[in-house]
């Protein structure tokens, strides 16, 4: 009996071979299935190397609060006398607390009251009975420079600060049994010019005394006081 040559051996070496990959190949396939199906995907990795976060924009200054407007100065109180640029009617005007009364008096049958407000500007529009008006402008808080308007006529005038003794003064009464009102302007040089109005029929009015303000109407005594709005 021969042996077997040296081809058969050579055969069975190269089947042994194959087998062998074959095996190598077939367990490889069965552990990467086997680690697909154990290991759920993670997440997609991310570079080692993460770009800074912005840093945040400077917040904003608050705004400075605005300045408070500043409040309108107060009228001073004060009384105001003079007269007008014609020279034939006085005026007089007295304020407070942000009002004005007024008396225009030719010092024989002419006179109005008049009152309203002094604006924080100065300016005033005071008025009267039967239409009477008084525009002005306290100027310097020394003066009142404006122009009264009555029964058809224009009067500008010019009222100076008062001093003591003089201004704005009324008295009301009954005299003999008739309302009696009186109005006076007493000027800085100390002329006086006023009216007296008895139950509607207007005089000329008779001296007070601007130290006491006594002053006697038909015979009776009566006092005549500063006027205040």
């Amino acid at each position: 009996m021969k042996r077997p040559g040296p081809l058969l051996t050579l055969l069975a070496g190269l089947l042994l071979g194959l087998l062998t990959l074959t095996l190598d190949a077939t367990a490889g396939a069965r552990n990467s299935a086997s680690s697909s199906q154990e290991k759920p995907p993670g997440p997609t990795p991310t570079s080692s190397t993460a770009s800074p976060a912005p840093a945040p924009a400077p917040s904003a200054s608050p705004a400075a609060p605005a300045p408070p407007s500043p409040s309108p100065s107060k009228i001073a109180d004060a009384s105001y006398a003079g007269r007008t640029d014609d020279d034939s009617s006085s005026v007089a005007v007295s304020v407070r607390d942000g009002r004005a009364i007024a008396y225009f008096c030719d010092g024989r049958s002419k006179e109005s009251w008049l009152k309203g407000r002094v604006l924080p500007d100065g300016s005033m529009r005071l008025t009267g009975g039967h239409g009477a008006a008084l525009n002005g402008t306290l100027q310097d808080g020394s003066r009142i420079r404006g122009a009264v308007d009555l029964d058809g006529g224009h009067y500008a005038f010019t009222a100076r600060k008062a001093v003591k003794g003089s201004g704005l003064y009324r008295a009301t009464a009954t005299v003999r049994g008739a309302k009696v009102e009186g109005g006076w302007i007493v000027l800085a040089d100390g002329r006086q010019v006023g009216i007296v109005d008895r139950e509607g029929t207007p005089s000329s009015a008779p001296r007070i005394d601007p130290e006491t303000g006594a002053v006697t109407v038909d015979g009776q005594p009566l006092t005549a006081r500063p006027v205040l709005p």
